[in-house]
């Protein structure tokens, strides 16, 4: 055997040891993929330019955009990273994000003077089509439905 033979079979070796990540992009997936990558260019583009033009006029809905931006893009990361932890990660991630848009979305319309601004979230996302809604929904339906086997990990 010479030495690349034994480097190609510990490499085969180490490959089926490893477990098969469980694809999360499949199907409806790709579609959140892509939402949820739009989203994450809007949240963080609109936020950047707020923030660093005009912060001192809404901190508060400036900071909570960009606060979505990134958690639009970890829960992007997650879908396409793939694998039960990342279907995990992603779901409580997708469950803290339907929170804040309540949370945000209810609070814009009880207290409106705090939001001098709008943020991604407020309304229930009225300026992004209600998308910050209906897309974390969607997404804990999908991860759900998305879940391994029992008995297998990744």
């Amino acid at each position: 055997m010479t030495s690349g033979e034994g480097e190609m079979a510990t490499t085969d070796r180490s490959a089926q040891e490893q477990p098969v990540r469980e694809r999360l992009i499949s199907g409806p997936g790709m579609l959140l993929v892509w939402l949820y990558g739009v989203m994450v260019v809007g949240a963080v583009s609109r936020s950047a330019v707020q923030i660093s033009t005009e912060f001192g006029h809404a901190p508060l809905a400036y900071s909570l955009s960009a606060v979505a931006g990134v958690v639009y893009g970890f829960i992007t990361y997650s879908l396409v990273r793939g694998g039960e932890t990342a279907r995990k990660a992603a779901l409580v991630c997708c469950a803290g994000e339907l929170a804040g848009v309540l949370v945000v979305g209810t609070w814009t319309l009880v207290e409106p003077s705090a939001f001098p601004d709008s943020t991604v979230w407020s309304d229930y996302g009225v300026g992004y089509l209600f998308i910050p809604v209906l897309l974390p929904i969607s997404a804990m339906y999908w991860l759900r439905k998305a879940r391994a086997p029992k008995g297998e990990a990744g």
